[in-house]
């Protein structure tokens, strides 16, 4: 357990649930000690939680008797804090307006995620802080922002994209060859190719003629389940947006691993009804895989795999 001063250490690990999946994380973590609106607490090491925005390590309990005190008590911890308001939110307001300002500009892509450290704490009650100075986001409770661009992209599925390279802190390089998969309209291959890569981009549906006509893009109409990875040959990354369930994605995720022809893949698994929580686990348990919610996810999860 780390040094907490004169903080209580709780022994917990908190899960900050992404916006309306407060029971998927529930689902995932299992037995907790409490739910604070969608930040859930549970006891012992960290578990695994896709669900979870933001996972807050090892927080600690402070006692506090003025708004001053309390604004004290988390400097002495460190100097970088977002603030997670789920109750008394004037008087956590207050509390944050006295610590170091933290800026949350949102980042023009392909810039790097935040390195500094950032911790996240909340309030309990008037006495009550719960802090935590690691988290497992640099993102103020998770919520990566960017610089949009309203008129290149034809959809804003590009926002998810980037999203998931900056967490991942890798992206396609130029002259990488990269397969979109369920690429129309186009927003993927048109963050790819602005990239410098080279992208081949399959749909049964029609790209964006925009984005059909830009330099390095090669369009293939067909079904991503149709295509054997011989016919497509060596390829630095693969990425599928594919609406499909997600069992259906496994077998094409598998086929392409055995096939040897891929070194990084970055997959979206959609659910349609009920989250299939044994799915997300097979895919969780691929060796050297990541399994997560970004913010700009919906009911989905990201799925990467790099080498």
């Amino acid at each position: 357990m780390p040094d907490t001063g004169g903080a209580e250490a709780t022994g917990w690990t908190g899960y900050l649930a992404a916006r309306g999946y407060v029971d998927d994380v529930l689902a995932e973590v299992g037995d907790v000690v409490a739910v604070h609106d969608r930040l859930i607490f549970a006891s012992g090491p960290p578990r695994p939680a896709a669900w979870a925005q933001n996972v807050w390590f090892d927080p600690v309990r402070i006692r506090i008797r003025s708004i001053g005190e309390g604004a004290k008590a988390l400097r002495a911890l460190q100097r970088n804090w977002a603030l997670y308001a789920c109750r008394l939110h004037r008087r956590a307001r207050l509390i944050q307006e006295q610590l170091p300002h933290v800026s949350a500009k949102p980042l023009v892509f392909p810039q790097p995620a935040p390195t500094a450290p950032l911790g996240s704490w909340t309030l309990l009650d008037e006495a009550t802080l719960l802090a935590a100075p690691r988290c497992s986001s640099p993102f103020p409770n998770g919520e990566a922002q960017f610089v949009e661009d309203k008129t290149a992209p034809p959809n804003r599925a590009y926002l998810k994209l980037w999203e998931a390279l900056t967490v991942l802190g890798r992206h396609p390089g130029p002259g990488e060859r990269c397969l979109d998969l369920g690429s129309s309209p186009g927003g993927w291959t048109w963050v790819l190719q602005s990239l410098g890569a080279r992208v081949v981009s399959v749909d049964k549906a029609p790209l964006a003629p925009e984005i059909a006509a830009l330099a390095g893009v090669e369009f293939r109409q067909a079904s991503a389940f149709a295509l054997e990875p011989r016919e497509i040959g060596p390829v630095d990354w693969l990425f599928s947006d594919v609406v499909c369930y997600p069992a259906r994605l496994l077998g094409l995720v598998e086929r392409w691993l055995e096939s040897g022809l891929v070194r990084n893949l970055v997959c979206t698994l959609k659910f349609q009804g009920a989250t299939d929580h044994a799915a997300a686990r097979r895919f969780a348990a691929i060796p050297g895989a990541r399994l997560m919610h970004l913010h700009h996810n919906k009911h989905e999860l990201t799925w990467a795999r790099l080498a």
